[in-house]
């Protein structure tokens, strides 16, 4: 984890979004109990305080927990994705702490049996959409 960034942006999932698209994975730290938070938050549940700052995170973690998605939203469909070609997504526990859902990239969609909970993993992105609709979908890939 890098030392503190100066941003300045409001905790949002805007800013969070701008953050990926900027090839960052940001999340808010209490400034008063150091808890790190991912989603982030503007308000820390552990112990009230309002004292955040953005962080950003080393992207290093592990498979906790993952699905292989066969019948996915309209969104995926349009990609390509379906009963023939299924997806991952899964929860990725990072080296921080936090536990974040995202899509799954580089393990074996079509038989989830091979995948191992415990499996390293390393922050990614998946660009989606076209020109100024282009944005930066979170992911996490196979490490190594």
């Amino acid at each position: 984890m890098s030392e503190k960034d100066n941003h300045t942006e409001p905790f949002t999932p805007y800013s969070f979004q701008q953050f990926l698209n900027g090839g960052k994975l940001m999340a808010s730290r209490c400034g008063d109990c150091q808890q790190i938070y991912l989603p982030v938050r503007g308000l820390c549940p552990q112990c009230g305080d309002t004292n955040l700052e953005w962080v950003e995170l080393s992207g290093k973690g592990k498979l906790a927990a993952f699905t292989s998605v066969y019948v996915g939203p309209s969104f995926m469909n349009a990609e390509g994705f379906g009963r023939e070609k299924p997806y991952l997504t899964g929860i990725v526990e990072l080296d921080e702490g936090p536990m974040i859902s995202a899509r799954l990239l580089g393990l074996d969609e079509k038989n989830p049996e091979k995948n191992k909970i415990g499996t390293q993993m390393a922050f990614a992105t998946v660009e989606v959409g076209e020109g100024d609709s282009a944005y930066a979908q979170l992911a996490f890939q196979l490490e190594g």
